[in-house]
């Protein structure tokens, strides 16, 4: 048994041939200030990183949005006053810098194995009136006991600015490191940042959508990740087209499943997955 398993450990590297492991644009940042950012999620459970996007990047998500915010949460956690868009990369391109963002791929090179998977990408826009979410983590459906390392993390970036009183998602500092304690609404602190901020948080860390009391809409999105051999919340291989992969970056495509997590997790037919995006494959059956 020994002997096999350790066969199956020496397999462990990139055996793709046409296919190699794609590099992280995460790389571009500075280690010195991905290091601290590190560093604070580490400590704290969560890391706000501001100004991350222009007025005119945040003004284009604004625009594209605005027309796929047409229906309300279905629950008392999606929130029966808040609206929601999922599949969001089928239907706009404005928000692939969330997903891709560097200075968040880098923490993500950090935290997690190469070809981790994008979980989960939503935009949320909590209308006046909705009452406070329920806490809650984000990896723990994940059915592994506490304490533990955290199987994913999740950003939530402002579009609107993130205020005391217009649903700013409240966290509880260090709950990651919490074991079977379960919070009170009392530790609720909310994140408050400007437009093109974003608070990056470990899937570990407790924390839900805050009570809008303002007469405005708090409108941001979140790009939810995990390790590379769990499950993502989003099928994005049975969800989007792939004329989407195709045009979205490499590192989502990789993020998408589009990838091998060794030595062979995400094959096709035992064959890499971006075979299915060659024109002539016969393997494609998806409606582009």
């Amino acid at each position: 048994m020994s002997a096999e398993v350790s066969s199956l450990l020496d397999l462990g590297g990139d055996l793709a041939g046409t296919y190699r492991r794609t590099g992280s644009s995460g790389a571009g940042i500075d280690p010195a200030v991905a290091d601290a950012d590190l560093a604070a999620v580490q400590r704290d459970g969560y890391v706000i990183l501001p100004d991350l996007l222009t007025p005119d990047e945040l003004d284009a998500i604004r625009e594209a949005v605005a027309p796929l915010l047409d229906r309300h949460g279905r629950n008392h956690f999606e929130g029966h006053t808040t609206q929601r868009v999922y599949s969001v990369l089928n239907k706009t391109r404005t928000c692939d810098q969330i997903a891709d963002h560097p200075r968040v791929l880098a923490l993500l090179d950090r935290l997690f194995l190469p070809n981790y998977l994008l979980s989960m990408l939503q935009v949320i826009n909590i209308l006046p009136g909705e009452q406070a979410q329920m806490l809650h983590t984000d990896d723990g459906f994940y059915p592994l006991p506490r304490p533990r390392k955290a199987l994913g993390a999740a950003t939530i970036w402002a579009v609107d600015d993130f205020t005391a009183d217009n649903g700013a998602t409240d966290i509880l500092p260090r709950s990651h490191l919490w074991g079977d304690r379960m919070p009170t609404g009392a530790e609720r602190e909310p994140v408050l940042m400007r437009a093109g901020s974003c608070v990056f948080f470990l899937g570990t860390l407790w924390h839900g959508g805050g009570e809008n009391r303002s007469a405005a809409p708090r409108l941001a999105v979140t790009a939810q990740y995990c390790e590379p051999w769990l499950r993502p919340q989003e099928a994005f291989t049975l969800s989007t087209t792939r004329d989407t992969v195709r045009a979205v970056s490499e590192d989502i495509r990789r993020m998408l499943g589009y990838s091998i997590h060794p030595p062979f997790i995400g094959q096709v037919d035992g064959m890499h997955p971006k075979r299915l995006l060659e024109p002539d494959n016969r393997m494609s059956g998806q409606d582009e």
